[in-house]
């Protein structure tokens, strides 16, 4: 039987970086992994309470779309950086969304010692993330769109992008069957077991009204 394992943990220290950065002691070190969980859960948690606005038109055109592809954290003495890495970061440039996710996190925090420096960085090619992907095909199901249909217009999508192959796997209750199943498509290359090659992949729930749908993606960007 084979053993599954997340591709980007295979890859750790090859292709793929951590993306927190901090040194603690071994007493001191769940307290600082739970304060990088709540770093990052108020920050989604503040991007999804104001993307509620804009939801009814396309995320490509979607001027309030807010889709983060990863955090980067790093812990210095006096300051915490956190570096958001995001798709289209058109709404968190309006003046005083940031300050405002500032205090939101000195909040969740609680430290007077250790001051925050909050950095937004786009990312160049955004379609060529999983994250950003999944989220479309999450929108197109929300909006009665055939899961099929939804898969072929993302991998569409990635045309532009330079990448050499992606795969897709929708599960659960597709169009609203009784029997829970597993669809996929591929294009291209996807050498999952070859550590060299640099591979993204996301998991991400949909709720729909039929129960909650999976998705997951893997995208093969280049061979070091």
């Amino acid at each position: 039987m084979a053993q599954k394992i997340n591709p980007l943990g295979f890859r750790l220290g090859t292709t793929q970086n951590h993306h927190s950065f901090w040194f603690a002691q071994p007493k001191n070190y769940s307290e600082g992994l739970q304060e990088d969980k709540k770093i990052r859960d108020c920050i989604t948690n503040y991007i999804q309470k104001n993307r509620k606005k804009g939801s009814n038109r396309k995320i490509e055109s979607d001027s309030s779309s807010e889709v983060i592809t990863h955090i980067e954290i790093q812990k210095e003495i006096d300051t915490i950086h956190v570096i958001i890495h995001i798709g289209f970061p058109n709404f968190l440039k309006k003046k005083g969304a940031i300050e405002e996710l500032e205090k939101d996190l000195q909040k969740e925090i609680n430290s007077v010692n250790q001051r925050l420096n909050i950095a937004i960085e786009k990312v160049k090619e955004p379609y060529r993330q999983p994250n950003i992907l999944a989220e479309y095909i999450a929108f197109q199901l929300k909006n009665r769109v055939s899961f099929r249909k939804a898969m072929k217009k993302a991998i569409e999508l990635t045309k532009k992008a330079d990448i050499k192959g992606i795969k897709i796997q929708i599960a659960g209750r597709l169009a609203g069957k009784e029997i829970a199943r597993a669809e996929c498509i591929k294009k291209g290359r996807l050498p999952l077991q070859t550590i060299r090659a640099k591979i993204d992949y996301c998991c991400y729930p949909i709720r729909t009204i039929y129960g909650v749908l999976g998705v997951k993606i893997w995208i093969f960007v280049e061979e070091e």
